[in-house]
């Protein structure tokens, strides 16, 4: 049976799953998301490439996949974004600011993303995302603990205390291998900057190519201390 969060608490049905689910396959913790929000279960995507929308919709069909759409995304992002959305059984949800870029660059100045990017991650990720995560009890995301230091400790499942909402992390414990392997397999769909050296895509002005062997997020936002746009800290 589907739960809401707001009778049940949500804490406590994260803590229970994070242990239960510890060992268990990417397609078995989606279906136990599935199975217990039901309709109340979205998944977000920065269209890297399809791989969480390739392992999601085979499990749960017609899943809301939200899209932020910044405003400052590199072409071929908004390709793949609508390829995607033509090749898989989901419904994109395409989420954009409150202000456009002009209006950001009359109000707030322009090239806020050099200036201050933690403002304009907050004004132009993090915010939008917030409202469009409302209708929701839980969302999945592809976060891996490989990815960064500061996903070392990411569950498969995890309470979300800022937004009150589960979090639900089924690639958590997955290698950059078991990624590559898995596409491979399944032929899924990848966005062509990957194959330009962008391991690690976000907005173009903050985004730059990775030589090999280097960490792969150490093009976002290179020269700076910032590591996270705030969406998953």
């Amino acid at each position: 049976m589907n739960v809401t969060l707001d009778t049940l608490d949500g804490d406590a049905i994260a803590k229970r799953a994070a242990v239960e689910l510890e060992d268990a396959s990417p397609q078995e913790i989606i279906r136990w998301a599935a199975d217990t929000f039901g309709d109340r279960l979205c998944m977000t995507s920065s269209m890297a490439d399809a791989l969480m929308v390739d392992l999601v919709s085979k499990v749960r069909p017609g899943i809301d996949v939200i899209f932020l759409d910044t405003g400052y995304h590199f072409a071929e992002t908004i390709g793949t974004r609508d390829a995607v959305a033509q090749v898989y059984d989901i419904n994109l949800i395409n989420v954009t600011p409150q202000r456009s870029v002009a209006e950001q660059d009359r109000d707030l100045g322009p090239r806020l993303h050099n200036r201050n990017p933690e403002i304009c991650c907050h004004q132009r990720k993090v915010e939008p995302l917030q409202r469009a995560l409302e209708p929701y009890d839980a969302w999945i995301t592809g976060l891996r603990r490989d990815e960064a230091t500061t996903r070392r400790d990411v569950g498969v499942v995890q309470w979300d205390r800022r937004r009150k909402m589960v979090k639900v992390n089924p690639i958590a414990r997955w290698t950059q291998e078991d990624v590559d392997s898995y596409m491979e397999r399944n032929g899924v769909l990848v966005n062509p900057l990957q194959y330009d050296g962008y391991p690690s895509i976000g907005c173009a002005p903050c985004t730059q190519p990775v030589a090999p062997g280097e960490d792969p997020r150490s093009g976002r936002w290179a020269g700076s201390a910032k590591t996270e746009c705030g969406i998953h800290l």
